[in-house]
């Protein structure tokens, strides 16, 4: 079986997106990132396709220890791997490839 082949980046955003799922999880989890974000719930959609957006959900998760642990259990990823996701969609040289 061969491996995917993935960018690093495209890599970042899908556990982003799992980030958000997890934070969107928890009423009180996203109500703090709602009232940091400042966007609402019904732009939370619509934001996600943003990758600035997302790298904001990263930075919210890993200001807590207590959070990346539990979101490193809940989305079976080693806290490494989320710091390398963080890493990669804070990249100020990358620009998404996207016509």
């Amino acid at each position: 079986m061969r491996k995917s082949k993935r960018n690093p980046r495209e890599v970042a955003e899908i556990v982003a997106i799992q980030a958000l799922s997890f934070v969107a999880g928890d009423p009180e989890r996203l109500g703090a990132f709602l009232a940091e974000s400042g966007i609402g719930p019904e732009t939370l959609r619509t934001a996600a396709a943003d990758p600035r957006f997302l790298a904001h959900v990263l930075d919210f998760v890993m200001r807590d220890d207590a959070t990346v642990k539990a979101f490193a259990e809940a989305s079976q990823l080693h806290p490494t791997n989320i710091a390398a996701a963080h890493q990669a969609l804070n990249d100020p040289a990358w620009e998404r490839d996207v016509p």
